[in-house]
């Protein structure tokens, strides 16, 4: 079918060179600058995902950079594209920006336990497994995710704590050293052989093989307390032997001490009495 240009009042070299030529060669440089961008985008994002695997950062962070990193370059080359439609992109930037601030200010809490959660996976203060001390609650780490810590307690519980709790407040790694300090307090009679109560304590940490040679034991008087002579005892053992040492000394000491006559008194008051 032939189109007749004197009906149409057009000149078939004019809508060729003001209209079909420009229009035609922006739509192309505008596909070319999405392809070859999102080729670049994508590229960049690999390249960044396996420079942050081999600084062995947790796949969980990884795999989110890398997506936020993907989807704002793709935004960029989006753009990009379109102002080399000849679209004016500055509404269009501001208007994203205006949205990014409207999410950021309803998510405030939630970004800033986002932040402390890439906090905490990049310095790891702690890792999975560890028993530790957070915002007051202590337990194994079971997991450690963007935005929160869950602990389980000695007794079973499962406790999930916010990552901005955590970074803002004191955290205590009891399993980073591999030996912890057995802190325990032993009190006698003032009436008691002092120096026997020492001995019999330095040979119980020598008799038990879960207490450290290197660094040796403590055992000096502590207090000169209302009641009792307060001797410490503050042998070294494995992280994992902490507690079973402590309870067995407990249990030990006392036996012995009574077996030995050593008097472990407990507090009392004399009251004295005037006749008128």
């Amino acid at each position: 079918m032939d189109i007749n240009w004197d009906k149409l009042n057009l000149d078939p070299q004019l809508l060729w060179a003001d209209y079909i030529l420009p229009w035609g060669t922006q739509i192309v440089l505008a596909v070319l600058v999405f392809f070859i961008g999102r080729i670049i985008a994508k590229t960049v994002t690999n390249g960044t995902r396996k420079v942050m695997e081999k600084a062995s950062l947790e796949p969980m962070l990884v795999n989110f950079l890398s997506n936020i990193i993907g989807s704002v370059l793709l935004l960029l080359v989006i753009v990009f594209s379109l102002s080399q439609l000849g679209v004016d992109t500055t509404s269009l930037v501001a208007l994203l920006g205006a949205a990014g601030l409207a999410v950021g200010l309803a998510l405030k809490d939630s970004l800033s336990h986002f932040a402390a959660g890439v906090m905490l996976i990049l310095f790891r203060p702690f890792k999975v497994g560890d028993f530790c001390e957070l915002d007051g609650e202590m337990g194994t780490v079971e997991q450690i995710t963007i935005l929160h810590t869950r602990l389980k307690t000695p007794d079973n519980k499962v406790i999930t704590i916010p990552n901005g709790n955590v970074f803002s407040g004191t955290m205590t790694n009891f399993s980073e050293q591999p030996t912890r300090r057995v802190d325990m307090v032993f009190g006698i009679g003032y009436g008691s052989d002092l120096l026997k109560a020492k001995k019999i304590l330095e040979e119980m940490c020598a008799a038990d093989e879960r207490i450290l040679a290197d660094p040796a034991p403590k055992i000096a008087v502590h207090e000169l307390a209302d009641s009792s002579v307060n001797i410490i005892c503050r042998p070294w053992v494995n992280a994992a032997d902490l507690w079973p040492v402590h309870w067995d000394m407990m249990e030990k000491v006392k036996l012995r001490f009574d077996e030995e006559g050593i008097e472990i008194p407990f507090p009392q008051v004399s009251v004295h009495m005037e006749k008128d």
